[in-house]
């Protein structure tokens, strides 16, 4: 049996040469560019052994065949939570299968931008949480450039019963009067974006907190709500509300080339310097776009896309942008299914090269869109 550093050396020697083969970067790019050592190569190895494997080809005398034998000892390891300790009942080949399969997107999307809009179960839910800081992780040290835009609006909700003041909402959008949007501000650029920046620079990434009034990073107007009224349509006035009127991404490229992940609390500044609260959805949209990003992930509280949302069968793993207007003229996208899908029409308008619409209920669901054949969500794509 062969020794724990004869086993980083054939990892590091087997992912190395995917990516030099792959034609999509030199050995030293990867490493000097990507920041990625054998150090991590190896951590990342024993840390992913029992859900992504190694390769079992029978070659260099059979040392692939003992790296196998060997994980053995790291599938006993005690896992932290049930859905890790299912992998113990994958076979040596099913590993092997999943890190074939993924590697290929791994070489496709290195130095690739993707922008995540993180919400929903997977911001409240502890261990969701650092599934998801797992997968940032993941992706930065595969070579993947990555911006987060957050939401927060429970945090939001819960801070205003603290002081005694009620949420109310129309059309979907919170009444937000000065005060408000000072409470808003102050829970999302203070609290929520200091936590996930915190996490994440516990892992060992160096990730930056903005506010959309940073550098001019987002530019806002009110937006008013749309509401009916014995069949009229009619906009309403309802305080603090924003919209993107221009993104300045010159920021988020300086860090990007510096190797930061910015996280983006979705709050814009007016042209009298007044705040606004913007659904973050529609931020991460704007900036995808802006930044012509390979991909934006839109983590919600379910599956993604429904003909009928009541027959599971119907569930539509591609989306196309045409189709998507067409079903929520027809009525069969509503609710709130229709902002995120907006988000994604958005997002490939202006620049971004595809959507997708995720269930961040899932562990890991972030890698299991990008760097798997089937998905799990709902990717909208252009005509």
């Amino acid at each position: 049996m062969i020794n724990e550093d004869k086993l980083k050396d054939e990892l590091t020697a087997r992912i190395l040469k995917s990516f030099k083969t792959s034609g999509k970067v030199s050995t030293e790019d990867l490493f000097e560019d990507a920041k990625v050592d054998e150090k991590f190569l190896y951590n990342l190895a024993m840390e992913l052994l029992g859900t992504v494997g190694i390769s079992e080809d029978a070659d260099d005398e059979g040392k692939a065949e003992e790296i196998i034998k060997m994980s053995e000892k790291f599938n006993k390891t005690d896992f932290p939570n049930e859905d890790a300790q299912s992998v113990q009942n994958f076979s040596a080949a099913q590993k092997a299968e999943v890190l074939v399969e993924a590697l290929p997107y791994i070489q496709e999307f290195y130095g690739k931008t993707i922008v995540i809009k993180y919400g929903g179960n997977a911001m409240i839910n502890a261990e969701l949480k650092e599934k998801v800081m797992q997968d940032v992780a993941l992706m930065k040290y595969v070579g993947l450039r990555v911006v987060i835009v957050h939401g927060g609006g429970p945090e939001i909700t819960q801070f205003l019963k603290k002081v005694g003041k009620e949420s109310s909402f129309v059309s979907g959008l919170r009444v937000t009067d000065e005060e408000t949007v000072e409470i808003a501000e102050m829970v999302l650029d203070g609290k929520v974006n200091s936590e996930i920046v915190t996490l994440l620079n516990r892992r060992g990434l160096r990730a930056v907190g903005l506010s959309g009034k940073d550098a001019g990073l987002i530019q806002a107007e009110k937006k008013l709500a749309t509401v009916y009224e014995q069949g009229d349509k009619k906009k309403v006035d309802i305080g603090y509300v924003g919209k993107s009127k221009k993104v300045d991404i010159t920021i988020l490229e300086d860090l990007l080339a510096h190797n930061y992940v910015p996280v983006v609390a979705p709050i814009g500044v007016g042209e009298g310097g007044e705040s606004y609260n913007i659904n973050a959805d529609y931020v991460a949209a704007d900036i995808a776009g802006a930044l012509h990003a390979e991909k934006l992930l839109l983590l919600t509280d379910t599956d993604g896309v429904y003909k009928n949302f009541e027959d599971k069968k119907t569930f539509l793993s591609t989306l196309t942008a045409a189709d998507a207007r067409d079903y929520i003229k027809e009525g069969i996208i509503s609710g709130g299914m229709i902002p995120k899908v907006e988000a994604c029409l958005h997002a490939l308008s202006s620049g971004a090269n595809k959507a997708h619409i995720i269930d961040g209920r899932l562990p890991h669901s972030i890698i299991l869109e990008l760097f798997t054949a089937a998905g799990i969500g709902t990717q909208v794509v252009r005509n």
